[in-house]
């Protein structure tokens, strides 16, 4: 079962957090060998187990500007393979578009990954079993969680790097509402958001807590996100095994400060590291790839250095 077995503990009785920046350019460049390097640099335990990629396909959008795109969600897939994982689903459950296949029609996904007859889940639709939350920050108590995420050994978070109209930054925790079912809840799951989307993220990332994420940062986006923002090309690939970790420097290389971030600030008490001096840096250093990302008015106290980045507003 997917179920977080994770201790719940705080920040002073948790080892240092490892993650890893890479650089990369374009969708075009060796994405197998670095999803490998990496992944192997982790030692994660694969061979003989499931694991559940869950990307960020939001709508058809062939540019893959606002979805994760599908070399990298490729690549992740045959790395897990190659390192001896008996079967990887890729699962997804779209918020804002019914039509997954759609989707995955518009971003050509089957045509990237070739013969994998299955490979796709539908989590809108799958199967569901009634699981109770691990903690009590939303008023929700229990959700309907597909059988997909449940049943897998490994869950693996692959967002988009963007910022979020709601949330301040859309990252790893996140792109969990992906695997809330529609089906159950409804387009765009409003349950989530009437629940409060702060305290509904820290309940389903405290329950379901991704085993690893990578963050597709290659072309991420900035301003109204998750949808209406603009490209934003950063280069990087962002991964590790502590999700909160990962979009803490994640957000960082935005240009952006995570202990302001609200849900990441409560992560960081529970479920991972946030602050800089508890993750190690692997790869490249964060002040090799920052960014400055433009973020909506209401975000401009998430700026690490205010007067440095742009805001813009929309009417």
């Amino acid at each position: 079962m997917a179920l977080s077995t994770h201790p719940l503990m705080p920040p002073s009785n948790r080892p240092i957090s490892r993650v890893a920046i890479r650089k990369m350019e374009n969708y075009n460049g060796d994405l197998c060998s670095i999803v490998e390097e990496t992944l192997r640099e982790f030692d994660l335990s694969v061979a003989g187990k499931s694991v559940l990629l869950k990307p960020n396909l939001v709508l058809g959008d062939p540019e893959s500007v606002m979805n994760t795109h599908p070399a990298l969600i490729r690549a992740v897939r045959e790395t897990f393979l190659r390192l001896g994982a008996k079967r990887v689903l890729i699962g997804e459950g779209p918020a804002h578009e019914r039509d997954t296949e759609a989707i995955l029609e518009a971003i050509r996904l089957r045509d990237w990954l070739g013969p994998s007859e299955g490979a796709f889940v539908d989590l809108n639709v799958d199967n569901v079993h009634k699981v109770a939350l691990r903690t009590r920050a939303s008023k929700l108590r229990s959700l309907f969680l597909p059988a997909a995420v449940l049943e897998a050994d490994l869950v693996v978070s692959m967002p988009k790097m963007k910022t979020h109209h709601l949330a301040g930054v859309t990252l790893s925790l996140k792109n969990l509402f992906g695997i809330v079912p529609g089906s159950c809840y409804g387009w765009p799951k409003n349950v989530l958001h009437w629940a409060g989307i702060e305290n509904s993220i820290l309940d389903l990332a405290t329950t379901v807590r991704p085993d690893f994420a990578v963050v597709d940062g290659i072309v991420a986006m900035e301003g109204n996100g998750p949808i209406q923002g603009s490209p934003k090309h950063a280069g990087v690939l962002i991964f590790g095994d502590d999700p909160v970790a990962v979009d803490a420097t994640a957000t960082r290389v935005m240009g952006l400060a995570p202990e302001r971030v609200g849900y990441l600030k409560k992560a960081g008490y529970v479920l991972g590291h946030v602050q800089v001096e508890k993750i190690q840096q692997i790869g490249e250093p964060i002040t090799a790839v920052r960014s400055s990302f433009k973020v909506l008015e209401q975000f401009r106290e998430l700026i690490e250095q205010q007067g440095t980045q742009e805001t813009v507003s929309y009417s």
